[in-house]
């Protein structure tokens, strides 16, 4: 039986988990949770409990939370090099890197885009200010660790990329990384050009639209 994963092509934290599928090469089926899938938006709402996606079906095993669902894969399908690395010392400096992504790039760009999504008297513009130097200050965090590494953690392509790469992205998008912080630039360049995460990216366009600010004419 074919695993399922529950999600939307655009939504940021979908694209982790589909980037570890399609590294490790793991056949699976992709149910679209919208307005036209009904079916899939209330199964959606029993597998997490905030109705959030992605979530991952496999038989009799439910799994939420990207980050599970990623390691879940590591465990029982694929034919990849593990996302999360065997070596527990690597596997740290793994989580490590992307929780940072996640709650230091991730969460603050989502605090942009969501104050976006509100009506005007419903804005919190304190909490835009604070988004933003936020994320200025991780990517002045990352700058140097980056300038000596091709990938995030571990010498290899790891979780920690599965992150940052929707991270980045649409991060980028809100608050345009500084020119001064060139190796941050061209980490998300490879990132990029990496097959799994353009395949993620080109999956995602046709709901360009979608995006509250207005996607660039770029990426």
């Amino acid at each position: 039986m074919t695993i399922a994963l529950y999600g939307h092509p655009f939504a940021s934290f979908v694209w982790k988990p589909l980037i570890a599928l399609y590294e490790r090469n793991v056949t699976f089926e992709f149910r679209m949770v919208d307005p036209a899938n009904p079916e899939n938006q209330a199964r959606m709402g029993e597998l997490s409990p905030t109705g959030q996606f992605p979530a991952l079906v496999d038989r009799d095993r439910e799994v939420t939370q990207s980050n599970a669902v990623i390691e879940y894969l590591d465990l029982f399908h694929g034919s990849g090099t593990p996302m999360v690395p065997e070596d527990p010392r690597e596997a740290l400096e793994a989580r490590m890197m992307t929780d940072v992504f996640d709650d230091y790039i991730h969460a603050p760009m989502q605090r942009i885009v969501g104050n976006a999504l509100r009506s005007e008297g419903e804005r919190d513009p304190r909490g835009v200010i604070d988004a933003r130097a936020l994320l200025d200050r991780c990517y002045a965090w990352l700058e140097p660790r980056l300038q000596a590494k091709e990938w995030a953690a571990c010498g290899r392509f790891t979780i920690a990329d599965c992150a940052a790469a929707p991270a980045l992205f649409y991060a980028d998008w809100v608050h345009p990384i500084p020119e001064h912080h060139a190796a941050l630039a061209a980490y998300r360049a490879r990132l990029l050009a990496r097959p799994s995460v353009a395949r993620v990216v080109d999956e995602a366009r046709p709901y360009r639209s979608f995006f509250p600010l207005g996607a660039p004419d770029r990426d």
